[in-house]
């Protein structure tokens, strides 16, 4: 039997990110289409080809200023599929599956 393969990247959040500009006054948080532009960028750098799509995601915690992220993408072997986890520190902050877009 096959097994995932599992790709695992920390990425830090910089205070001084652009997003954060009036993302949101006063409680500043990553923007989830940033989080997610991060998912993408680190399932290719792992090894799997673009063209990706998001298939679902579902965000379950903000991510602040200063915060470091682990991504964690599982691969199952022939699988046009993928899920993922976003962690920052003990917390799950998003949760969803990528996909590999086919041809219309």
């Amino acid at each position: 039997m096959d097994h995932a393969t599992v790709i695992r990247v920390q990425r830090r959040i910089e205070a001084d990110h652009p997003a954060f500009d009036g993302h949101f006054p006063g409680a500043p948080l990553l923007p989830g289409v940033l989080l997610l532009s991060e998912v993408l960028e680190a399932a290719i750098a792992g090894g799997w080809a673009a063209p990706l799509q998001i298939a679902s995601a579902k965000f379950l915690a903000p991510v602040r200023p200063d915060s470091t992220i682990v991504i964690e993408l599982a691969m199952q072997p022939g699988e046009r599929s993928a899920t993922f986890d976003v962690r920052c520190g003990d917390a799950c902050v998003a949760t969803g599956r990528l996909a590999r877009e086919t041809a219309a």
